[in-house]
């Protein structure tokens, strides 16, 4: 299970959050969640079941991990979740 991120950051004068967790090696699921007040935005999930064999697993991991942090926080800065009412939930698709 790699360590995951957490951030806050400012994004038009309003206060964000976000954060990627790695389920591990039994719920093989990477989990990034944009909060605004609390209140989730956008959800985004990426399975690696498919690779959880692989030698380098820990590395892999970690720059998905990283890649779809990132990818949020770049879709926010977008404009992507402005006057959204519900979140986005997503199973490794663009956004």
């Amino acid at each position: 299970m790699q360590q995951g991120f957490n951030q806050d950051l400012i994004y038009k004068g309003e206060r964000y959050h976000i954060q990627t967790e790695d389920g591990g090696l039994k719920n093989p699921v990477i989990t990034t969640i944009l909060f605004k007040e609390g209140s989730i935005i956008a959800v985004k999930r990426t399975s690696y079941a498919d690779i959880i064999k692989f030698e380098r697993l820990d590395k892999v991991v970690k720059e998905i991990m990283s890649e779809q942090h990132n990818s949020l926080i770049k879709a926010l800065k977008e404009g992507r979740f402005e006057k959204r009412s519900e979140p986005t939930l997503s199973q490794n698709q663009g956004f």
